[in-house]
């Protein structure tokens, strides 16, 4: 029984820039690489594991043919979705469906509730969060008279920020904004706004209007993120979410720290730091930027060194 380690799949986007590789030295397609897909089963980008007897192996096909692997889990699909987004220029506005509507609307897809870790970004970076319709009348007007400056509601970040971004949410992360995500395993977005721009080809991209408006939550709806903290043995553990879909920690550990989890697979990604993982007498490198999955059977382990991980289950 070992820990999976994954290699992740890059996207370009129209938004994205270089930070992928200054950040964490990945080899790029192209200086528009907006998206890292860290840790995926999604069938439009399945990370390959990289190590021990299942190398070579995608993600999605290990859920299905090994799922003692994962406590054998009652989902179709692995359920969550690890990206790190680097967001060189504005995202489109943009709102995703929940399940009900995503299974209807969108060939069994799940819906998309995610979250977001503010790895870095620009001073005075901010983002959009919410709107401020009162009705889906007002909604509906807003847009078709293009008063987007009234309509979407913007926020400062700062790095360590977090916030929890329900299905439903208008959203857009903005210029300068290098964000760890961790979503329910959904490639379904809806478009709202994308500020008239143009792609390579001189073309508009597609926005999704009439889903966008019949799966908003009007009036917006805050999402309540209480973050909890507890310090045990080298270990700063920040608790940020316990939700129906995901949990989602920060582990900062400065040294030798001791973990025992029954019957739950862990999703860790290694955002700062370096150090080594020891499970069942074997130790493993860990560099900024590493991505791995700890099986059910691993009922415990080590994290030896000084980094910081972001770490989340269902």
């Amino acid at each position: 029984m070992q820990p999976l380690f994954l290699k992740p799949v890059f996207k370009e986007r129209i938004w994205g820039g270089t930070a992928l590789q200054k950040e964490f030295g990945y080899e790029i397609p192209s200086d528009i690489t907006g998206e890292c897909w860290a840790i995926s089963a999604h069938p439009n980008g399945p990370s390959v594991i990289e190590n021990g007897s299942y190398a070579g192996t995608t993600l999605d096909n290990l859920w299905r043919e090994h799922p003692e692997l994962f406590g054998n889990p009652k989902e179709e699909v692995f359920p969550l979705l690890t990206k790190i987004l680097d967001a060189n220029m504005d995202l489109s506005v943009q709102v995703h469906p929940d399940d009900a509507y995503a299974k209807v609307n969108e060939n069994g897809e799940l819906g998309k509730t995610e979250c977001w870790y503010i790895i870095d970004c620009k001073e005075d970076a901010e983002m959009i969060f919410g709107h401020n319709a009162k009705t889906k009348e007002d909604l509906v007007q807003q847009i078709n008279e293009g008063k987007w400056n009234e309509l979407l509601r913007r926020v400062k970040i700062k790095p360590g920020d977090f916030f929890y971004v329900p299905s439903g949410t208008v959203h857009a992360l903005c210029e300068g904004t290098l964000v760890l995500e961790t979503q329910q395993s959904s490639d379904t977005t809806y478009r709202v706004y994308d500020y008239d721009r143009r792609d390579a080809e001189g073309n508009l991209r597609d926005l999704h209007l009439d889903k966008a408006i019949e799966v908003t939550t009007v009036p917006h709806q805050d999402a309540v993120s209480s973050p909890r903290f507890e310090e045990r043995q080298n270990t700063k553990i920040t608790t940020f979410v316990e939700s129906d879909f995901f949990s989602v920690y920060k582990w900062e550990i400065t040294g030798k720290a001791s973990f025992s989890f029954r019957d739950q697979y862990l999703l860790l990604s290694v955002i700062k730091g370096n150090g080594s993982l020891v499970c069942n007498e074997e130790r493993y490198p860990l560099e900024q930027g590493m991505h791995f999955i700890i099986p059910v059977g691993i009922k415990e382990f080590i994290i030896d060194g000084q980094c910081e991980l972001i770490v989340s289950h269902t």
